[in-house]
């Protein structure tokens, strides 16, 4: 029965590669809309992958990593008395303008860090170091971002907000689908890009038929881009009163963690704590749930699933269509309808298997592709590899059930027939 069924397989070799180039396609789209979906998904809390803290410590009004109030220096300070609280650093983490020497203006997401500190390095840094951050006015990116950000190469300087920045590093894989490139930076040039240009205005009214005075703080930024800053006096260190988004914890060895989170949240007011699992799952859901990202992609995961079937299922339907006369002569010499099936289902295997190896070598040449050139995780695990075949080979012996209804029916006499 083997040889049969591979002999129907081979028997028109054209359409044969014809075949498994549909069922390749097939397996090649539910790959990569699960790919993309799942790279989605962990590009979402890019930002935690490039820590080691054990909690996280926010603002009480976090929505998600890019959506959250700034909190104050003096509460990395308060975080570091309480016990069980081994280390405590902060992050900056905010949106500046990019000015770049030629080109359009554009926003990056400014990431500030200790350079001398331990829980937070950016992941896969290929050119510089990050101690080159501690120079005035020094920023990292990562290497797929330099054209969409006009620059070139080391030494380059751009403008952020109203300051120029020069480039020291880069890295690889910094990028995350939902968010503008990433800048690193050290916390002190991090506050000063951040502040710089800006001019408050203090105005106060008194509203028609009421006795509170209304004062409202307006923000202005220079339109200016300064120039290189070699002469600038370096940053200023942080004070207390000056604003991170982010505390990064870590907490002493065997450490009840649930309970250090209690413990941070009733010493710093308004703040809540996350465990590294915890805001990872909270990011990852907001955009799977609150945004319309996460159901696209996972409609487009399902519509390939459907569109594999449906491509599947012609060939086997149509490949038992010509090859009729053989099944009748199998029911006509005693076969049972069993061991027809198990030929039809077999056939379907091997046309799994052998769609399926060189559909998923496509899929990782065109991740690691997206990955190197545009910085986009198309991410494809061997549990997500394993998942595939099993979808493709559900399809197969699906599709294989609809090819078997026609041979169910099928009448020996047309052995016979002319």
């Amino acid at each position: 029965m083997v040889s049969l069924a591979r002999k129907n397989l081979l028997a028109d070799i054209p359409r044969f590669l014809v075949a498994q180039a549909g069922i390749m396609f097939a397996v090649s789209l539910v790959t990569l809309q699960t790919g993309i979906f799942n790279g989605f998904t962990r590009s979402t809390a890019q930002l935690v992958y490039n820590s080691d803290a054990d909690i996280w410590v926010s603002s009480d009004q976090l929505v998600q990593a890019e959506l959250t109030l700034p909190i104050p220096v003096s509460h990395v300070i308060q975080a570091r008395k309480v016990t069980g609280v081994e280390r405590a650093e902060a992050l900056i983490f905010s949106s500046a303008l990019w000015r770049p020497p030629e080109g359009d203006i554009t926003r990056v997401r400014v990431i500030g860090f200790d350079p001398n500190g331990q829980l937070f390095t950016p992941i896969n840094i290929i050119q510089g170091s990050v101690s080159d951050l501690k120079q005035p006015y020094t920023i990292m990116v990562d290497a797929t971002s330099l054209d969409a950000l006009h620059v070139k190469k080391m030494g380059d300087v751009a403008g952020v907000n109203s300051l120029s920045a020069r480039l020291v590093g880069l890295t690889q894989g910094n990028n995350s689908i939902v968010s503008n490139a990433f800048m690193f930076a050290s916390l002190e040039n991090a506050n000063a890009f951040l502040t710089s240009g800006q001019t408050s205005q203090l105005s106060c009214r008194l509203p028609s038929g009421s006795q509170d005075l209304l004062c409202t703080n307006t923000y202005s930024t220079r339109p200016e881009v300064a120039t290189p800053n070699e002469s600038a006096p370096p940053p200023n260190p942080l004070v207390a009163s000056d604003l991170i988004t982010y505390i990064l914890i870590q907490a002493e060895p065997s450490q009840d963690l649930q309970k250090l989170k209690q413990q941070l949240e009733a010493a710093l007011p308004y703040t809540r704590a996350y465990s590294r699992e915890e805001f990872i799952e909270k990011n990852q859901t907001f955009w799977q749930k609150r945004t319309g990202i996460g159901f696209v992609l996972g409609l487009g995961a399902t519509v390939g699933m459907i569109v594999g079937t449906i491509i599947v299922g012609q060939i086997l339907y149509s490949s038992v269509s010509d090859h009729l006369k053989e099944f009748g002569t199998l029911k006509a010499i005693g076969a049972s309808d069993w061991t027809i099936y198990g030929v039809i289902i077999e056939q379907a295997l091997w046309m799994a298997v052998l769609g399926y190896i060189p559909g998923m070598l496509l899929c990782y040449g065109v991740a690691y592709w997206a990955f190197i050139s545009q910085g986009i995780l198309i991410l494809i695990t061997p549990i997500s590899a394993i998942w595939v075949l099993g979808v493709t080979v559900g399809m197969c012996i699906g599709s294989a059930v609809f090819a078997i209804q026609k041979v169910t029916r099928l009448d020996p006499a047309i052995v016979f027939k002319a």
